[in-house]
């Protein structure tokens, strides 16, 4: 169960090596998460990503996930509910994907897609299941403003997240009022490996940045999260942008 202060006590991460997902992951452990389980490819990794953890007083395993085999979900996630109550669930993996790759190889756009989307509808379902059973707990999903106007330099990875933070959006409505907690997080550019090389965008944010956010966001139950904050007025204007000037400026 959360503590006097809203934080999880257990939780489980969904791309246990994810940098975003372990920056929460030790900012929660600072306010009282104990138990925390890192979801992923097996790797020496993602062992170390736990060791990182156990070092500041956390009590971390490691759960073999593929977001990739979708059949393998619910026995492998059912295992870690099996062991007791979680209180928080982190869905941190995805793929940016090289949209002039995946432009001319469509099976690689196709992965993009099944990461990014099939992967994560998959994995939250069980989870917002099991969270329903128990009764309690939050389910909180990455998404990205990519995925709230399609940019000609990352449609292909903006439209796996706009599907995404869509059915999030349903699912918190399936989910009202059965004790269950689904919060959309939607960064923009995040310094991460992953991004190391691309073009930086304005209002660019770090993974400290994000882990302090869904922490404010836990306790004040929201519904969806922009950051940094201003993202969501800038984003509500470029949402209505004539589409020949937004194509003009987002090239």
């Amino acid at each position: 169960m959360k503590d006097a202060f809203g934080a999880p006590q257990t939780l489980l991460v969904l791309g246990g090596t994810s940098e975003i997902g372990l920056a929460t992951a030790r900012r929660l452990i600072t306010r009282r998460t104990r138990r925390v389980f890192l979801a992923g490819r097996p790797s020496d990794e993602l062992e170390a990503a736990a060791e990182s953890l156990r070092a500041i007083g956390a009590e971390a395993h490691t759960v073999a996930f593929d977001a990739l085999d979708p059949g393998s979900h619910e026995v492998a996630l059912g295992k870690v509910f099996a062991e007791g109550d979680i209180d928080m669930v982190l869905l941190a993996f995805g793929v940016l994907g090289d949209q002039a790759r995946d432009e001319q190889e469509p099976m690689a756009a196709v992965h993009v897609a099944q990461v990014n989307y099939t992967g994560a509808v998959s994995a939250s379902l069980v989870c917002a299941a099991a969270l329903q059973e128990q009764g309690h707990g939050s389910l909180v999903v990455l998404s990205s403003v990519a995925g709230e106007r399609a940019r000609r330099t990352n449609f292909i990875y903006g439209s796996s997240k706009a599907g995404l933070d869509a059915f999030c959006q349903g699912l918190a409505d399936a989910m009202h009022g059965s004790g269950v907690h689904v919060m959309t997080v939607r960064p923009g550019f995040v310094r991460t490996r992953m991004t190391a090389g691309r073009h930086e965008t304005p209002l660019a944010t770090t993974p400290d940045a994000v882990a302090t956010a869904i922490e404010l966001g836990l306790r004040r139950r929201s519904g969806t999260i922009w950051v940094p904050g201003t993202l969501r007025v800038v984003m509500s204007a470029v949402r209505h942008l004539p589409r020949p000037l937004f194509r003009r400026l987002a090239m």
